[in-house]
């Protein structure tokens, strides 16, 4: 397909993208993408996050075809949904959240099932190239209805990847997935993106698994964009650190004198300081700690994550 083989800027554009579902019975109508701006570069991990209702589902829909945009333009690859919907389809693959399989079909009929249903020659399948990959080579003959929730987990993988896609978005891939095998997922992942150029697009609720892994992350409420910064950028949004004291003795209660500071005490017995590094300097809170009267066993700085960051933004817009 010459389109996909393309090397566009962005892997997908959408521009003043609008859905509004029709009131039902006594659902009043619903706006769940109010105009919404997004480019997802190409060859990046980009990680697309919002509260729940956010309008992520209904976008990835619309980009699967399985939703009908009410308004705006969308590109796949360069390809426009509206003027070539079959090439613009066939250049991503998506992992649901969803695990959906036909409970009497092997793993190696399943992805020969979705390779016909792209049209991919048997002479150019990697059936048992991505079987291995995901690591159920051992499985292909076994019934789907048989294999583990974390193997159907990279089931689902394989079956996004049979037609080489050059974006997979993969909408909570590690929801209920056990550490170890979240980890070997993003490897293989992680190995698509670099040494394949596989341009990856994630939504997850585990905030510190896009801090990790995407080099550029968008932030989402109520359908519309407001935020999409490369990773390191967005959390500086925060002019916020922390000093956290661990004591010498344990502290019933935060100093008197520091009472006019963001101070707390935590559960593991450190008192953590709150500052702005514009507005004060760490010389000066160990300082008055020290004046009021905390021997000082051990110290570290923490950096704002992107929970921080995830929840200013959201509060900030009505989320």
């Amino acid at each position: 397909m010459r389109e996909i083989m393309s090397k566009p800027s962005f892997a997908i554009e959408a521009q003043g993208l609008v859905k509004t579902y029709a009131a039902s019975g006594k659902a009043p109508e619903k706006q769940a993408l109010n105009g919404l701006d997004l480019s997802i570069p190409k060859g990046s991990i980009f990680g697309l996050l919002g509260p729940n209702g956010a309008g992520k589902s209904t976008f990835i829909n619309i980009l699967a075809g399985l939703v009908v945009k009410t308004a705006g333009k969308v590109q796949i690859w360069d390809i426009d949904i509206d003027i070539d919907h079959r090439n613009a389809k066939a250049a991503i693959g998506i992992v649901p959240q969803e695990i959906s399989f036909d409970a009497f079909f092997t793993p190696y009929e399943t992805l020969e099932l979705q390779a016909g249903f792209y049209g991919v020659p048997a002479k150019e399948r990697r059936t048992m190239e991505l079987l291995e990959a995901v690591g159920l080579a051992d499985k292909r003959d076994t019934y789907s209805r048989l294999l583990s929730g974390g193997m159907k987990r990279r089931l689902l993988i394989a079956k996004a990847l049979v037609h080489t896609p050059p974006v997979v978005i993969l909408d909570e891939p590690t929801a209920g997935v056990d550490v170890e095998l979240r980890r070997s997922l993003w490897d293989y992942i992680t190995t698509l993106n670099k040494e394949h150029g596989v341009t990856i697009v994630l939504t997850t609720h585990y905030l510190e698994e896009a801090q990790e892994l995407c080099d550029t992350i968008a932030i989402i409420n109520q359908g519309r964009l407001i935020a999409c910064e490369p990773t390191p950028t967005l959390l500086r949004r925060l002019d916020k650190k922390a000093v956290v004291i661990t004591p010498m003795d344990p502290l019933g209660q935060i100093p008197v004198g520091l009472s006019e500071l963001e101070a707390a005490l935590r559960t593991d017995g450190t008192l953590a300081i709150h500052y702005r590094p514009k507005d004060d300097s760490v010389a000066n809170l160990l300082a008055k700690a020290v004046e009021v009267g905390v021997r000082i066993k051990d110290l570290r700085i923490e950096e704002p994550n992107l929970e921080d960051v995830f929840v200013a933004l959201t509060s900030a817009t009505g989320g």
